[in-house]
C-alpha cells in the first residue's frame, strides 16, 4: 500500500497528506512482513478516513534496535541535556505552528470538538514538551558524605533506555506528549504504539520529530493493534520499561508480560470510577459547573471523569433539579460546529459499551432524571445522561462507563459521604465543594485517589504530578515525580584513603 494518503476535511475543505506507513528511523516504511492495514474512522458519520499499516511482531522487533542503536550512538548519554532541550523546545514550536492542522485532524478521527482539540489538548501537549525541556538539563544527582578523610559516595540519574510507550485514544495528541516529554528529557528512546483507533495525529507528530532533528532511531511509532504491538513491546526483552495508559484489564496484562519476560520497569495509568462530593456549604451554581465539567468533558472518555456525584440530603433535590438545567446547556454535535461541547463518542465499540451501561441502568432499577434515548442517524452520539435512585451494588456505580453517564447518590454526614466516595476498587481521581475550609482538608485527606480536587475538578498543570492509587495504576505522569519513571539511580562508592587490610 501507499504510505501516505492525501485526505480533504470536509468542514475545512483542507487538503492534507498524511502518513500511513510505520516510523522507524525517521522514515516511514512499509511493515516488514504484514499487509494488514488498520482503518481510521470519523465517528461523527461513521465513515473511514484513510488506511494506515498495521505493524507486527516483526515490526516492533526492527523499531526496538532502531531504538536500541539510537541509544547507544546518538542519544542516552551520548548528547547533552542542553541538546534535548533544544530539541524538545524546537518540536514544541513544530506542534504550535501546525496547531490548526493538527486540530483539525483530532478532531475528524476521534470527534472532539475542534476548539477543544486545539486550544486545550494541543496547546497543553506544547507546555508540556517545553516543560520538560526546561528539565533535560537540570536532572540531578546526588554527593553524599561518608568519611570526608577517605570516602564519598555520589549519585548518577541516567537514562533507562528504550521505552515502549502506548497511549489511548481518547486524547491521542495530549497523551503522546505525556510519555514523550519525559522519555526525552530523560534521554530514553521511544517505541510508540498509538492506539489503533486513533492513529493519525501520532503520525503526524512523528513527521515533526524528524523535522525537529531528533536523531534517526529515537522516536518510533508503530501502528498496530493491541494484542500484536502492545503485547509484543511489554514482552519484549530488548525494552527496557514501558508505559501505558488504559484499561486496567489491559494493565494487568502487561504488568505479568513485563514480569515474565525481563522485569522491565512499568508505569501504568489506568481506569477510574470517581467520585464527586458536594457539601451544603458549596456554592452550588459553580459546584454545578465543575459537576458537568467532571463528567462531560471529552463526552465523558476521561479517566478520571467524575461519574458518581454524591450530594448531601439538605441540598439533594436543589442541586439535582440545578445540574439538569445546566447539563441540557451543553451541545453535543459535530466536533467542526463551534456551537459543540462535546462530540461523539470515538468508536462503534465504545458506542454500544456506554448504551449497554445505559440499559443496564435502566434494567437494574434506577431512575432517569436526563438521557437515555437513542438518537436517529448517523454518528456514534450518546447525549448526556443522569441516573438517579441508585444503590452501590449496580454496574453503572461500580464499573468504569467512559461516556457521558452520570449516578447521583446522597449521604446524610461527612462520614458517609468519605465511605461512599472509597467504596471502590479504583482510586485515580475525587472531588469535592465545600465553603468549610476545615472539611476541606479531612475530606481531601481520607479520599483514597491520587488525585483530589477542591471546589474544581478535571484540571491537570504540567508541573503537577498525575497519577492512581489501588487500581487506577502504577506510577506517575507529569511534574518533576514523572522523571523518576525514566532514570535509573546509580550510586558511586568512591574511595580515596581507606585501605584494605587483608587477610581478614
Amino acid at each position: 500500500m501507499s504510505l501516505s494518503a492525501r485526505i480533504t476535511i470536509p468542514a475545512t475543505k483542507r487538503v492534507v497528506e498524511i502518513p500511513t506507513g510505520l516510523f522507524i528511523n525517521n522514515e516511514f516504511v512499509p511493515s516488514a512482513d504484514s499487509s494488514e492495514v488498520i482503518d481510521a474512522i470519523n465517528p461523527a458519520t461513521e465513515e473511514k478516513i484513510c488506511s494506515v499499516v498495521a505493524g507486527s511482531e516483526k515490526d516492533i522487533d526492527i523499531a526496538v534496535a532502531a531504538a536500541r542503536k539510537a541509544f547507544n550512538t546518538t542519544w542516552g548519554k551520548n548528547v547533552t541535556g542542553f541538546e534535548r532541550s533544544r530539541l524538545l523546545n524546537k518540536l514544541a514550536d513544530l506542534i504550535e505552528r501546525d496547531q490548526e492542522l493538527l486540530g483539525e485532524i483530532e478532531t475528524l478521527n476521534n470527534g472532539k470538538p475542534l476548539k477543544i482539540a486545539r486550544d486545550f489538548d494541543i496547546s497543553d501537549s506544547v507546555q508540556c514538551l517545553r516543560y520538560f525541556a526546561g528539565w533535560a538539563d537540570k536532572i540531578l544527582g546526588q554527593t553524599i558524605e561518608v568519611d570526608n578523610k577517605t570516602k564519598l559516595g555520589f549519585t548518577r540519574p541516567e537514562p533507562i533506555g528504550v521505552c515502549g510507550q502506548i497511549i489511548p485514544w481518547n486524547y491521542p495528541i495530549n497523551m503522546w506528549s505525556w510519555k514523550v516529554a519525559p522519555a526525552l528529557a530523560c534521554g530514553c528512546t521511544i517505541v510508540m504504539k498509538p492506539s489503533e483507533v486513533t492513529p493519525l495525529t501520532a503520525l503526524m507528530l512523528s513527521k515533526l520529530v524528524a523535522e525537529a532533528g531528533f536523531p534517526p532511531g529515537v522516536l518510533n511509532t508503530v501502528n498496530s493493534l493491541g494484542p500484536i504491538g502492545g503485547a509484543a513491546l511489554s514482552a519484549h526483552k530488548n525494552v527496557d520499561k514501558v508505559a501505558f495508559t488504559g484499561s486496567t484489564l489491559t494493565g494487568r496484562k502487561i504488568m505479568e508480560a513485563a514480569a515474565k519476560s525481563n522485569l522491565k520497569k512499568v508505569s501504568l495509568e489506568l481506569g477510574g470510577k470517581s467520585p464527586h462530593l458536594v457539601f451544603e456549604s458549596a456554592d452550588l451554581d459553580q459546584a454545578a459547573n465543575w459537576v458537568c465539567l467532571g463528567v462531560l468533558y471529552n463526552s465523558g472518555q476521561d479517566c478520571t471523569a467524575g461519574s458518581r456525584l454524591y450530594v448531601q440530603d439538605s441540598i439533594y433535590d436543589k442541586f439535582t433539579a440545578l445540574l439538569v438545567a445546566k447539563v441540557k446547556e451543553l451541545v453535543i454535535g459535530d466536533g467542526f460546529d463551534e456551537k459543540s461541547g462535546g462530540g461523539p463518542l470515538v468508536s462503534k465499540a465504545q458506542y454500544d459499551r456506554v448504551w449497554g451501561y445505559i440499559e443496564s441502568g435502566k434494567s437494574e432499577g434506577a431512575e432517569l432524571a436526563l438521557g437515555g434515548q437513542k438518537r436517529a442517524g448517523k454518528g456514534y452520539y450518546v447525549d448526556p445522561t443522569i441516573f438517579t435512585n441508585i444503590t452501590s451494588d449496580m454496574r453503572i456505580v461500580k464499573e468504569e462507563i467512559f461516556g457521558p453517564v452520570l449516578s447521583v447518590g446522597r449521604f446524610k454526614t461527612e462520614e458517609e459521604a468519605i465511605s461512599l466516595a472509597n467504596d471502590t476498587t479504583y482510586g485515580l481521581g475525587a472531588g469535592l465543594h465545600s465553603s468549610d475550609a476545615n472539611q476541606c482538608m479531612r475530606v481531601s485527606s481520607a479520599l483514597e485517589a491520587g488525585t483530589v480536587w477542591v471546589n474544581h475538578y478535571n484540571v491537570v498543570n504540567n508541573n503537577i504530578p498525575f497519577g492512581g492509587k489501588k487500581q487506577s495504576g502504577i506510577g506517575r505522569e507529569l511534574g518533576m515525580n514523572a522523571l523518576e519513571e525514566y532514570t535509573s539511580i546509580k550510586a558511586v562508592h568512591w574511595n580515596f584513603g581507606d585501605k584494605c587490610e587483608w587477610p581478614l
